[in-house]
């Protein structure tokens, strides 16, 4: 790049400038670089071709550019005759958590902490090389983790952390956290930063840190994955993620019997209708009388209809026909 122009070279001999300043060129080739598959750097190269300088002078790049594309498409190809490259379906659970960060952040020993998953391990790079998903349990609930690999090698893949409810975003220094931002820009759900390795901080340090996330006005906690590691901040961790989902839970019972130790799980303002059909597609059709007791409950066993809304901890009986 010279004075925001190209030189497209021919041997030795420098052909005319060529002007990359025309914005949607400039767009998609800063995509380009960001893309994190085959798939997207093949299509906003594709972009590039098209909006590129028309000139003569431009015959270099443009063929530079014609033969990047031959390849990419090579390598799409190879991936669907092996069958390599096709992402594994991950059903989403009611409460979804994604782990994102850069390699050897800490992920792994977090998820391992946190829940059942027992990934790999390493202080290689890059061991993570497809998504590892774990069950937290926290009061009487279960959240779903699921670790991405890291943001900066080739098979990080964005999309998921874009559609959950919660981002743990996990770093071990504050520097890294607006690299991660950026990488992560579409993000909707909730972002919890996880700043990891406190357990190399002096107490100065750690109270610094803590100064700059509250002046920053972000979310969240500082951790060591350091087994028995005292005050390493994994129980706060697991609370903070558990409320930073927007649900209510619903116990359900049987006429004379206990109720259910696991809540069914709704967001705010569900009626009895919703967590009958949640049970099973058709149920509140069988549904011949409704029970409360609880939250929401005017006393313990009152009759209700199924358009009642609920609130968080109700207990609901239902009679069939």
């Amino acid at each position: 790049m010279l004075c925001g122009k190209r030189l497209a070279v021919c041997g030795k001999r420098e052909i005319m400038p060529i002007n990359v300043n025309d914005p949607e060129y400039v767009k998609a080739e800063k995509a380009f670089y960001e893309a994190s598959t085959v798939e997207e750097q093949l299509l906003f190269l594709s972009k590039m071709i098209s909006h590129m300088p028309g000139h003569k002078g431009a015959e270099n790049l443009r063929q530079q550019l014609t033969t990047k594309r031959k390849r990419l498409e090579g390598q799409i190809e190879k991936k669907k005759k092996s069958g390599r490259g096709t992402k594994v379906g991950i059903r989403k659970d009611d409460m979804q958590a994604i782990l994102v960060g850069k390699t050897n952040v800490g992920k792994s020993s977090l998820l391992n902490i946190l829940t059942n998953a027992g990934p790999r391990v390493s202080n290689i790079k890059y061991t993570t090389n497809e998504p590892q998903v774990g069950m937290m349990h926290y009061m009487n609930c279960q959240v779903q983790i699921i670790e991405v690999p890291a943001v900066e090698g080739d098979y990080f893949d964005k999309s998921m952390a874009h559609t959950a409810d919660t981002v743990l975003m996990m770093v071990d220094k504050f520097e890294d956290i607006k690299e991660l931002e950026e990488k992560l820009y579409m993000v909707t759900g909730k972002i919890i930063i996880v700043l990891n390795k406190i357990d190399l901080l002096t107490p100065k340090e750690k109270r610094k840190l803590k100064a700059r996330f509250q002046s920053n006005k972000y979310k969240f906690q500082m951790i060591s994955c350091i087994p028995h590691w005292p005050e390493n901040g994994i129980d706060e961790l697991k609370k903070k993620i558990f409320e930073s989902f927007d649900i209510i839970r619903v116990h359900t019972k049987e006429p004379g019997k206990v109720r259910s130790p696991l809540p069914v799980i709704l967001t705010p303002d569900s009626t009895v209708k919703d967590v009958a059909e949640k049970i099973l597609k058709g149920f509140s059709k069988r549904v011949k009388k409704i029970k409360i007791w609880g939250p929401g409950s005017k006393f313990g066993g009152q009759i209700v209809g199924l358009n009642h809304r609920l609130k968080d901890l109700v207990t609901v009986e239902f009679t069939t026909k």
